[in-house]
């Protein structure tokens, strides 16, 4: 497989956009993030919708709807994702992107080691070797800050469920997301329904605050595109471009989150992440050539057959 321009750029795209997000999310840093979260699920679940109806895609949905078992791995995924979105925009509204940008660092890793726990997947040694420096890097944090980087571990943890989950149903990225979203709608509904009718989570304020002014309202719609864009870009890389590329692209993302974090917002950059950051991308150096040489050993018994 080659890598075609657009390609690079579409997973360039899909980076820079995670990358940043944490300064779309701290805008909205004085709404609820149960009522941000709600606001994301429902306006996803409209876009990736009017997508799906453009591509003629709807009767895949049903598809899969049809069958129990992937309905019941797609509810733990919308559990897991929904988990992972709250919990990265709970961590910039209150202090800690810094943090959160480590657990992106650690999620190509965390699915490493989830999938020999749970999938019964066998890791090189290079793989191995790199586990090492990452659980090196989290003892580092955990010893020298005085607990453990449970943000990070959360948010890689949470994802790395989720790519797991993921890996054992049998439908498309924007199909999957879009049953996830519709299967959390509900929750949303009632969330921000409680929100604007009886205050919940909205202490001083009487009502949710979609509607307030057009620009808090227009940031939330916002919040559809933020999700679904990204992950279009992506699927269109990941069809076109190499496994090792996309994985050595896609760290642009945490580390445009961690220059976010320790250069505008201006969190605390300490010794200890002065000492676990070399470790961690001692760790995913190891991992991409791993994957890199996997790859090419893959291509030759592929034309030796």
């Amino acid at each position: 497989m080659k890598n075609p321009p657009y390609g690079i750029l579409a997973i360039l795209a899909a980076s820079l956009i995670w990358g940043l997000s944490g300064l779309f999310y701290k805008a909205l840093a004085h709404v609820p993030p149960l009522e941000v979260l709600s606001h994301r699920t429902l306006w996803s679940l409209l876009l990736f919708g009017v997508v799906l109806a453009f591509r003629g895609r709807l009767a895949a949905v049903w598809q899969v709807l049809k069958t129990p078992r992937s309905v019941a791995a797609l509810t733990l995924a919308a559990i897991m994702i929904s988990l992972n979105w709250g919990g990265y925009i709970t961590s910039i509204q209150f202090g800690y992107a810094l943090e959160a940008s480590l657990g992106y660092y650690f999620f190509p890793l965390m699915v490493v080691l989830l999938g020999a726990l749970f999938l019964g997947e066998r890791f090189s040694r290079g793989q191995g070797w790199a586990l090492g420096l990452m659980g090196l890097a989290v003892a580092v944090l955990t010893l020298g800050l005085g607990a453990p980087p449970w943000i990070a571990l959360l948010l890689a943890g949470t994802f790395g469920i989720y790519a797991v989950i993921k890996k054992k149903v049998a439908a498309g990225p924007m199909v999957s997301v879009f049953i996830e979203v519709l299967l959390l709608a509900p929750l949303a509904g009632i969330w921000l329904f409680g929100a604007h009718q009886y205050g919940w989570a909205t202490v001083p304020r009487p009502a949710g605050w979609f509607g307030n002014n057009w620009q808090d309202s227009l940031l939330l719609i916002l919040t559809g595109p933020m999700t679904a864009g990204p992950l279009i870009f992506f699927s269109y890389a990941a069809q076109r471009v190499r496994l090792s590329t996309v994985g050595l692209i896609q760290y642009l993302n945490p580390t445009l989150q961690f220059m976010v974090a320790a250069l505008i917002f201006g969190e605390a950059f300490t010794r200890w992440h002065a000492i676990a950051l070399p470790l961690i991308w001692a760790a995913l150096a190891l991992y991409y050539f791993e994957t890199k040489r996997r790859e090419g050993g893959m291509r030759k018994q592929t034309v030796n057959n």
